[in-house]
C-alpha cells in the first residue's frame, strides 16, 4: 500500500510543483529577455525534460554492464516515444474538454484548428526539426561501425542550433499575449524581485526531479505486484512517468488558455530527448537496439508523420490531437507479441 500512497504522492507533489514552475520560468523568459515561444520550447522544456535526461545520463556513463547501459538506450527512445503520444494526446483530450465547455457555455465552435495557417507552420516547424534527427537517430540503433560514437557530438550540436534558433527569436509573435500572473513566491509584487524568480525556477525543478525519479520508482515496484514483465514496466510505465511534469505543465497552461506554450514545451522537449540523450547513449554505448526499440521508433516516427500531415493540412483541431495518444495502445499491444 506505501507504494500506491507514494504514487499519488509523487503525482500531487508534480502537478504543484509545475504549477510553481510554468509561473516562475514565464518571468525568467520576461528576465532573460526571450521571446514568449522559446519560454516553451528552451527554458520549460530543459527543465522538464531533466529527469529523462539523468536517467540516460547515469545508466549509460555508471553503468558496470551492457544491460544496465541499455536501460538509459531505453529511456532515450522512451521519452520521444511518450511525449509524441502520450502527452500530444492528454493535451488533446483536455483542449477538447474546455472547448465543449465554452460551447456549451456560449454557443462557440469545438472543432476549430487549433490556430490559423501561420500557426500551422510554426507547429510544424519543430516536427520538421525532429523527425530526420530522429530517424538519423533510429538508423544508428540498426548499424555497427568504428566511428559511430563520435556521431554522438553531431547530436549536441543539432540541439545547440535548435536552441539558438529559438533563443535568437523566430516566430515569437505567434506566442500568447496575456499578462503574466503574479509571482507565487511574491504574490503582492507587480515585478517580482529577480532572485525571487530565481529560487522559484531551481526549488521547483528539484521538486519535480526527485518527485519524477520516486515516482518511477513506485511504477518499478508495482508492476511486478501486478503480475507485469520487467520489460513492460520499463518500456511503457517508466517513460510515461519520467515525461509526467511535460504533461503537468501542458494541462496547466492549457487551462491558463496559452495553448501555444503548452504545445511549445512538448516539442522542445522532443527536441531534447532527440538530440541529448542520444548524444549520450551513442557516446557511452553501442547504440545497437533490439525489436522493441525498432517498434518504438516507428510508432513515434508514425505520431510525428500523422501530426505533420495534419498540420500541413491546417486541420489539427483538439480531437485530432488527441487521436496522437492511439499510437501508444499500437505501441503496447505491438510490443506483447515481441517480448513474448
Amino acid at each position: 500500500m506505501i507504494h500506491y500512497v507514494l504514487l499519488l504522492v509523487c503525482a500531487v507533489a508534480i502537478y504543484l510543483s509545475c504549477e510553481w514552475f510554468v509561473n516562475a520560468v514565464e518571468w525568467l523568459g520576461l528576465r532573460l529577455n526571450v521571446g514568449k515561444m522559446a519560454v516553451g520550447t528552451i527554458l520549460a522544456a530543459f527543465g522538464t525534460a531533466l529527469p529523462e535526461s539523468v536517467v540516460t545520463l547515469v545508466a549509460v556513463t555508471t553503468g558496470s554492464t551492457e544491460k544496465a547501459k541499455d536501460i538509459g538506450v531505453g529511456a532515450a527512445m522512451g521519452g520521444p516515444l511518450a511525449l509524441s503520444t502520450i502527452a500530444y494526446g492528454v493535451t488533446g483530450a483536455i483542449l477538447l474538454r474546455k472547448r465543449r465547455r465554452e460551447r456549451a457555455e456560449d454557443g462557440g465552435p469545438a472543432g476549430e484548428a487549433l490556430g490559423d495557417a501561420k500557426d500551422m507552420r510554426r507547429l510544424a516547424k519543430d516536427q520538421k526539426w525532429f523527425l530526420p534527427i530522429f530517424v538519423v537517430k533510429v538508423a544508428l540503433g540498426l548499424v555497427a561501425f568504428a566511428y559511430k560514437p563520435v556521431l554522438g557530438l553531431l547530436f549536441f550540436a543539432a540541439y545547440g542550433v535548435y536552441f539558438w534558433r529559438e533563443i535568437r527569436g523566430g516566430g515569437d509573435g505567434d506566442a500568447d499575449d496575456e499578462e503574466l500572473e503574479p509571482l507565487k513566491l511574491q504574490p503582492r509584487a507587480a515585478s517580482p524581485a529577480t532572485w525571487a524568480v530565481v529560487v522559484q525556477t531551481l526549488a521547483t525543478l528539484l521538486v519535480i526531479f526527485f518527485a519524477s525519479q520516486l515516482f518511477v520508482k513506485q511504477l518499478d515496484a508495482i508492476g511486478p505486484m501486478l503480475g507485469l514483465p520487467t520489460a513492460v514496466t520499463a518500456l511503457l510505465l517508466s517513460p510515461v512517468a519520467t515525461e509526467l511534469p511535460e504533461v503537468m505543465n501542458a494541462i496547466i497552461w492549457v487551462r491558463q488558455g496559452k495553448t501555444k506554450l503548452a504545445l511549445a514545451n512538448i516539442s522542445g522537449a522532443m527536441m531534447i530527448q532527440a538530440t541529448v540523450p542520444s548524444g549520450l547513449g551513442l557516446l557511452f554505448t553501442t547504440w545497437k537496439f533490439d525489436s522493441a526499440l525498432i517498434w518504438a521508433g516507428l510508432i513515434t516516427m508514425a505520431a510525428i508523420v500523422y501530426l505533420l500531415l495534419t498540420m500541413r493540412a491546417h486541420r489539427l483541431t483538439p480531437a485530432r490531437l488527441t487521436v496522437t495518444a492511439g499510437f501508444y495502445v499500437v505501441f503496447g499491444i505491438g510490443l506483447v507479441p515481441i517480448l513474448s
